[in-house]
């Protein structure tokens, strides 16, 4: 599929990067002292190496991170030693949430909104004063690394490489069916799309639909038949085609949403069928069905010349799969004048396309370092 790394393009204020529990939650407990102001340390921790202006080298980074050499690990290390400790605090501060000194503030970018992508003045902050929204973007930001830590291992270790696909997908799909639902009303209303259901259940479908590219490139290699890689990829245009049904249902109600997406969903769609189709063209041609092989690709390049996406990577992987189709579609031309005489059908004679779904997200269940805070009352 096509490169999209925006979703882990989230920011959080740099006032916010000492963010001193210790401070917002006054204790008279030794033990809870120690435990909010690791909890301090962990998301400094993170928060710096997110930032665009954080003074880490490379040799740095690998350095505090145990010799980790993608940043992308490192980032996943940070928020999964932060996490746990954030869950506990949450848990605990519901248990005497009535308490108004109970909240805080916290403030994050977005990757989606269309005022964040476009705003030349530098990145809009959505501020909330609630820790629900500093758990939902947490983990937005994980299932983000966890999808592009998957992305950048698949040319060394597919299966790896989707499993961690799979379990962004299980992040996503936790935040849009279990957390988001039942903190929405303690947001306020302006917030950044990231911190909706419908947003969470789009990445989810996205991570999976990349997680079976990654599948289907593995039966590539096995030598699977032409007919179960149409399948396979019809069945990644599918759940785009379901992304893109909630994508059209959020923008009734949130307008400001970036129109990088959209296209990046609409162009993988089009490139998708392009590949299923020249797939289908090939079982045809094994068929001796040479005159529907060669209706299919033309209708194959035509409907992708209608689709080109206007982001320049994005169109060079496009020219570059419509060149190798076209080769495809002069051989078997010049095979049908020369052997089979074949008629060419129409459009709406042509075969359609039937998809398959092979993967599933990998169920992500919140890790809780269990330890009783005590607060001040």
């Amino acid at each position: 599929m096509l490169n999209f790394p925006d979703p882990v393009k989230l920011k959080t204020k740099k006032w916010l990067w000492q963010l001193i529990f210790e401070e917002i939650y006054k204790t008279p407990d030794a033990g809870t002292l120690e435990q909010l102001k690791e909890l301090s340390a962990r998301r400094r921790a993170f928060a710096v190496n997110i930032s665009e202006s954080s003074s880490n080298t490379e040799a740095t980074a690998r350095h505090i991170s145990d010799g980790l050499n993608s940043r992308f690990e490192q980032d996943l290390v940070k928020l999964e030693l932060y996490l746990p400790l954030l869950e506990n605090l949450i848990y605990n501060i519901d248990l005497v949430r009535k308490d108004a000194r109970m909240a805080c503030r916290t403030s994050w970018s977005s990757a989606f909104s269309s005022s964040c992508v476009l705003n030349l003045k530098g990145a809009k902050f959505f501020t909330v004063d609630d820790l629900h929204f500093e758990r939902a973007m947490c983990l937005t930001l994980y299932a983000g690394f966890l999808r592009q830590r998957g992305l950048e291992i698949l040319s060394t270790d597919i299966v790896q490489s989707a499993t961690l696909l799979r379990k962004a997908a299980g992040v996503y799909q936790y935040l849009a069916d279990e957390m988001l639902p039942s903190v929405q009303s303690s947001f306020s209303r302006e917030r950044p799309p990231e911190a909706t259901s419908p947003m969470s259940s789009i990445m989810s479908l996205i991570c999976l639909a990349e997680a079976q590219a990654v599948t289907l490139r593995k039966a590539e290699e096995k030598g699977s038949t032409h007919g179960i890689l149409v399948k396979l990829h019809f069945g990644i245009k599918e759940m785009l085609n379901e992304a893109t049904t909630v994508l059209q249902q959020l923008r009734k109600g949130c307008k400001n949403i970036s129109p990088r997406l959209e296209e990046f969903i609409c162009s993988c769609k089009a490139l998708l069928e392009l590949r299923s189709e020249k797939h289908l063209a090939e079982s045809l041609e094994v068929a001796e069905q040479v005159g529907v092989a060669i209706g299919v690709v033309r209708r194959a390049l035509n409907n992708a010349k209608r689709k080109m996406p206007t982001n320049s990577a994005w169109r060079s992987v496009f020219k570059q799969e419509m060149e190798v189709v076209s080769e495809k579609l002069q051989k078997v031309e010049r095979e049908n004048e020369l052997v089979w005489y074949h008629k060419i059908p129409h459009d709406h004679e042509l075969p359609l396309l039937e998809g398959k779904t092979i993967v599933s997200a990998i169920p992500y269940k919140p890790q809780m370092s269990v330890y009783k805070l005590v607060f001040r009352t």
